[in-house]
């Protein structure tokens, strides 16, 4: 089974890999660089569906021989001066889709200020904690829970609920 991630990220490839594997054996992850059509830091839960469901569909068109395309883009909700993070995932193959959305956490206030400043969220996070490339690691859940739940356990649970079409075929 070939599975192509919209992304190198290497936490989208792993959370997708375990989902899968979930459900699966013999699943070959391939991670793709591809445009999400929205931009770099979405702000709404209505962009950032957009997003994933656009790498979906770009990585379809690229990398036409997969079983399976999977977006996942992660985003933001703002309301005010509160900030919220979490993810899209979008499963593609033959006709059918299955979407599921990450739970959602808050974000502290110093990183909601430097969201507003204009920082993606990643930077955002290596700013405030001291790291680089969070966004490839732990990412912001990670850092602020101390790892008991870090990004590709986050994705994990949405990849594997968005398999839920595929799984129960005579319902959806």
């Amino acid at each position: 089974m070939k599975i192509v991630v919209a992304s190198k990220n290497p936490v989208k490839i792993n959370a997708t890999d375990a989902g899968f594997s979930t459900y699966f054996e013999g699943v070959e992850v391939l991670g793709v660089s591809v445009e999400s059509g929205v931009s770099d830091q979405p702000k709404s839960d209505e962009e950032t569906l957009k997003g994933a469901l656009n790498r979906v569909e770009n990585a379809r068109i690229e990398f036409s021989d997969a079983d399976y395309w999977v977006g996942i883009e992660g985003g933001l909700s703002v309301n005010g001066s509160e900030v919220e993070a979490f993810a899209w995932i979008v499963i593609s193959s033959g006709e059918k889709t299955g979407k599921a959305r990450t739970t959602s956490f808050q974000l502290p206030a110093k990183v909601a200020e430097l969201i507003a400043e204009g920082y993606e969220l990643g930077e955002a996070n290596d700013m405030l904690f001291k790291q680089q490339n969070s966004k490839q690691k732990s990412g912001a859940v990670g850092l602020l829970t101390g790892n008991k739940i870090n990004r590709t356990a986050l994705y994990k649970q949405a990849v594997q609920l968005a398999l839920v079409p595929f799984l129960n075929p005579g319902l959806y």
